[in-house]
């Protein structure tokens, strides 16, 4: 099976983003600001502006490498349905404790509704082509339900995204172990045939 292809950033682009997961983790994702990366990559302002358009954009691209990495740890494989699921699960306890997507969770969940729901970015894309990709090895084994995978993939994502955006409102009312369950049930159903 094809795995998903994850960018690649040169060693001058890798120090920006660094320092962009470095402010965001101490100060959060307001103060990216171009003047910081700069002094932090120990890199000219003209330097930052010839990969990216604005602050945005680095702290869009620091977002998409931790995703990349989270997902290259994900070796291509043959899957059944409750190998797709356990591979989300593993993918949201990674994702919920990387340094910068936690700290946008706990400290800055509006930061991460802007930049990672109010639209489909490369992030998001990234994900569901590796979910369309397990979903289309699980499906000739019978054991994921016939439908277009990309689709199937697209649902997957926004339960799993709302569900990890909701966490923290509902963690009084369920406890860690039974929230994961619930979750996996509830992706599994979504993918049975």
């Amino acid at each position: 099976m094809p795995t998903v292809a994850l960018p690649n950033w040169d060693a001058t682009q890798s120090r920006i983003l660094d320092a962009a997961d470095e402010v965001i983790v101490r100060r959060g994702v307001h103060d990216v600001t171009i003047a910081e990366l700069a002094r932090r990559a120990e890199v000219s302002r003209p330097t930052i502006y010839r990969s990216w358009s604005d602050a945005d954009d680095v702290v869009r691209t620091a977002l998409l490498r931790r995703a990349a990495g989270i997902l290259a740890q994900f070796p291509a494989r043959e899957r059944d349905r409750t190998q797709v699921v356990a591979d989300v699960l593993r993918f949201i306890r990674l994702f919920r404790g990387d340094a910068v997507y936690g700290r946008l969770l706990a400290e800055e969940p509006e930061a991460f509704t802007r930049y990672t729901l109010q639209r489909v970015g490369s992030s998001q894309r990234m994900i569901i082509g590796w979910l369309a990709q397990a979903i289309s090895a699980a499906q000739p084994g019978g054991t994921v339900r016939t439908a277009p995978p990309q689709e199937i993939a697209v649902m997957l994502l926004l339960v799993a995204q709302s569900a990890v955006l909701s966490h923290g409102t509902v963690a009084e009312l369920i406890d860690e172990e039974a929230w994961e369950r619930e979750l996996g049930a509830a992706l599994d159903g979504l993918l049975r045939p």
